[in-house]
């Protein structure tokens, strides 16, 4: 096996040192691509997004921050229990975030607090007994291209027992990951 006898080979240059420009502009370029990279991802895929209001307790307190992801129903489509963010029907300024209860061709009823869909009552564990309410509603049909929406406080929440389906036109997102406080940070259920 031969060796090579680097004793006497030149060694590499010293790395070249940046100047204080150069280094700027470097991190200028790097700070540059980092907020396009945000930007887009905010834009297209995902979005912070602070919870006003107690209708969804205890899965979501109010100030709570979450991610919504904007791009999943471009792909899949809006499931019983989902939890989404629409614009509300009454007012399409606002915003509101419950959880899908009805899909379009279900037949939705409330009986004293029990939701049954298509005769059919749902069990419900994101619901705790101290939020639930004792109200009923009349049976109604979800129309294609609609849904059926109820907030997880049932005995403090603004939803489609009040205002009807919301269109699928003006939901525009699903929640998907907790952010903020840190003690509740994860995947949404």
């Amino acid at each position: 096996m031969d060796q090579m006898d680097n004793s006497s080979a030149p060694s590499p240059p010293p790395p070249a040192r940046r100047s204080l420009f150069g280094t700027l502009i470097h991190w200028a370029r790097d700070l540059f691509l980092s907020v396009f990279l945000a930007i887009i991802v905010i834009l297209f895929l995902y979005q912070p997004v602070k919870v006003e209001g107690t209708s969804m307790m205890p899965t979501l307190d109010d100030q709570e921050r979450i991610f919504i992801n904007k791009f999943v129903y471009r792909f899949e489509s809006i499931d019983r229990g989902d939890t989404v963010v629409f614009w509300y029907p009454g007012d399409p300024t606002k915003s509101y975030i419950k959880r899908v209860i009805g899909i379009p061709g279900d037949r939705v009823e409330v009986d004293r607090g029990t939701v049954l869909i298509n005769g059919h009552a749902q069990e419900e564990n994101y619901v705790p007994p101290e939020f639930r309410d004792s109200s009923s509603m009349t049976a109604r049909s979800v129309p294609t291209g609609e849904y059926f929406v109820l907030g997880d406080h049932r005995s403090s929440s603004n939803d489609s027992r009040a205002w009807g389906m919301v269109p699928r036109r003006y939901i525009y997102g699903k929640a998907v990951f907790v952010y903020w406080p840190l003690d509740k940070l994860g995947l949404l259920r």
